[in-house]
């Protein structure tokens, strides 16, 4: 992946080397089973756990009840020329310029820039903790993706062999998520899942991720467009990744099959089409995961 050309943001939050608030919000009638069950589906797609245990009303209800982000404790200073600093401030930058340009072009709304927010171990986030083993996460609480640097090591080794783009990919995806809660689709789809069973939420689970694939392949295309980012091989190591993420592989790696109506983001074939639609539309529009 080309990058060196592509706009800085400024929006970076680094709290690698401080201290980690730990803990995470009350799970209502989980149970701690259920929320290690839950910690265990973010890790591997990268949605905010509070959305899984009930969505940003529940996350309300902890904020409410004096569940408030804590500043992280004082450690050592961080680099920033640190490689990884550098590399996400532009993955950042080039997010915030799409979509500052298409947004409004295609759906008439601003885009307001979400925060990310790097850290190591745990922190603190809008939603409650935030651990290393919960995977990057969106939060819409405080409009900030969370992201433990080391989740990049784990795709190397683990979901789909890693790359530049592979990587970006992911932050992509979490902002695809920003850009639902602008178009105010992740409240309409908390609270269909509210009236609905825990099949049929299940499904609304999968619709909204599988379009936060497609938007972050609508990203690339426009970066792609405006940057030329595109080196050869990125696209098939991304789609690797999304492959690889696919509730069909994760349930069959873990106890040899998989349960369709337990999916909550989608089948390996389902992330790596919608992807593959982003990518070669570059219209949000492409991106109606919920009529198909």
């Amino acid at each position: 992946m080309q990058y060196e050309n592509t706009p800085v943001s400024q929006n970076i939050e680094d709290r690698r080397g401080q201290g980690g608030g730990g803990g995470m919000m009350g799970g209502g009638g989980l149970g701690i089973v259920g929320i290690i069950a839950v910690f265990a589906i973010s890790y591997f797609t990268g949605i905010n756990p509070a959305v899984l245990m009930g969505g940003a009303e529940m996350a309300s209800r902890y904020m409410n009840q004096g569940g408030q982000t804590q500043p992280a404790s004082t450690g050592a200073a961080v680099d920033p020329n640190d490689p990884t600093r550098k590399f996400l401030a532009h993955v950042m930058g080039t997010t915030e310029a799409v979509w500052t340009s298409v947004l409004p072009q295609q759906t008439g709304l601003e885009y307001t820039p979400a925060t990310l927010v790097i850290y190591d171990g745990a922190t603190r986030s809008g939603c409650g903790g935030a651990q290393a083993a919960m995977g990057p996460f969106y939060c819409p609480i405080d409009k900030k993706v969370y992201l433990d640097t080391s989740f990049f090591r784990d795709m190397t080794t683990k979901y789909g062999g890693g790359g530049d783009f592979a990587y970006a990919y992911v932050v992509a995806h979490e902002i695809g998520h920003h850009v639902q809660d602008l178009l105010g689709i992740l409240d309409k789809a908390d609270a269909a899942k509210q009236r609905s069973s825990q099949t049929q939420a299940n499904a609304i689970s999968v619709r909204i991720e599988l379009q936060a694939d497609c938007l972050a392949g609508v990203w690339a295309a426009n970066a792609n467009q405006k940057w030329q980012i595109l080196e050869q091989g990125d696209v098939e190591k991304a789609l690797a990744t999304a492959q690889a993420i696919g509730d069909d592989r994760l349930q069959t790696a873990a106890r040899g099959y998989a349960v369709p109506d337990s999916f909550t983001h989608g089948s390996s074939a389902q992330r790596a089409k919608w992807l593959t639609t982003g990518l070669k539309s570059g219209q949000i529009s492409s991106c109606d995961t919920f009529s198909q």
